[in-house]
């Protein structure tokens, strides 16, 4: 069961998350990043801090 701090997270579904094979990902910003899969979202959760998180995704548009 999540906790009280993890009910007020607001995620946020990729827009891909309605395409073919449907291998997409939830994400949640704040001071941390939260991570999960959109089919399995009791499964688990990667937390990045949002700097790491913020230049992870500046390196892909860059790509």
């Amino acid at each position: 069961m999540l906790d009280r701090a993890e009910d007020r997270v607001r995620w946020r579904t990729s827009s891909y998350s309605n395409s073919e094979g449907g291998a997409c990902v939830e994400v949640a910003l704040s001071t941390l990043t939260r991570v999960r899969d959109t089919k399995d979202r009791e499964g688990g959760r990667l937390d990045v801090p949002f700097t790491a998180w913020r230049a992870f995704t500046s390196a892909l548009r860059q790509a």
